[in-house]
């Protein structure tokens, strides 16, 4: 059973989650991306609060800026220091002080809070596990060097203007809704090109669609996009994106060669058919997770957790249970 409940954060933030399992147990902390909420998370919360998958407390957050979340105005409160306070006082919440979660595990624009968390405070985790979420550092090699990645990522440029909500809820949010294609199968959205289809297509039920709209909408549907505004400024407050004949962006950024180096046991899932962050992603990987495990899903697009909930669970328990 899903719970949802606020978590009032000791710097006045204030996150809606949703959460399944007895408090006391060791727990499993959920991040989610962009344009999703944490409902994206419920199947797996409800598998890992099970006994005999771990009985483990699990926690989704609705990010900073998303649903019932606080949502500052300001674009720099969701600068990334912000952001890892939210979620370093949530992890001290339910673990207690100097406590450690059993796993930290993140999708998309949540990956890139747990990236960054995971290299700066290793010891709030005992593992981590990434789903198609860059590490920073190929993320800039690539934004730099690989027109096929600043193809990819072009969308990025269009996310940031001041007028992205009202466009992107326009008509029923008719700009949205094929995010759900556009990064995923492969010829989507191109006439005549061969498609080919990943496993779990066809996850996009009317009562989702409905979860989804609501959170967009703010839970109004006049209010033009309300609830997009804090996704919104994570691309705002973000130079990690592709440059432009405006705005330098990634162009003009240099990370230090040991820079968002993770020392902890880290498992990457990686659905092989995620349009806007392929697998060259993963290229490299080694030199900054040196104790990584990498797994690489056919038949499966940025939305994996949708389509195969069922082989990202099993992938996750073995991971947990290694030594």
């Amino acid at each position: 059973m899903i719970e949802t409940w606020m978590a009032k954060l000791p710097h006045g933030i204030e996150l809606s989650c949703r959460s399944a399992g007895q408090r006391g147990r060791p727990v499993l902390l959920f991040l989610h991306g962009f344009p999703e909420a944490a409902f994206a998370w419920d199947e797996l919360l409800g598998h890992f609060a099970q006994p005999e998958h771990g009985g483990y407390r699990c926690v989704a957050p609705n990010l900073r800026g998303y649903e019932h979340s606080s949502s500052p105005h300001e674009v720099s409160a969701y600068r990334a220091k912000p952001l890892l306070e939210d979620v370093t006082a949530l992890i001290t919440s339910e673990c207690g002080p100097g406590g450690q979660l059993a796993g930290l595990i993140a999708h998309d624009w949540g990956g890139a809070l747990a990236w960054n968390l995971a290299s700066a405070r290793p010891e709030l985790m005992h593992r981590l596990v990434i789903i198609n979420s860059p590490h920073p550092q190929t993320f800039l090699r690539e934004l730099k060097h690989s027109a096929a990645q600043q193809a990819a990522s072009a969308y990025m440029n269009f996310l940031i203007r001041p007028d992205a909500e009202r466009l992107l809820a326009a008509n029923d949010f008719a700009r949205l809704w094929p995010f759900f294609d556009a990064m995923g199968a492969s010829g989507a959205g191109v006439p005549d090109a061969p498609q080919s289809l990943p496993d779990g297509a066809g996850w996009m039920t009317d009562s989702l669609r409905a979860q989804y709209r609501a959170v967009w909408s703010g839970n109004a549907p006049s209010s033009h996009g309300a609830g997009l505004t804090g996704g919104l400024n994570y691309y705002r407050a973000s130079p990690l994106r592709p440059p432009s004949k405006e705005d330098p962006a990634a162009a003009h950024i240099d990370l230090p060669p040991e820079a968002f180096k993770v020392t902890l046991p880290t498992l990457v899932l990686w659905a092989m058919q995620d349009s806007a962050l392929p697998p060259s992603l993963t290229d490299g990987l080694e030199q900054w997770v040196p104790h990584l495990v990498l797994t690489r899903i056919e038949r499966a697009t940025h939305w994996v957790v949708h389509e195969q909930p069922a082989r990202l669970a099993a992938e996750i328990r073995s991971f947990l249970r290694t030594v």
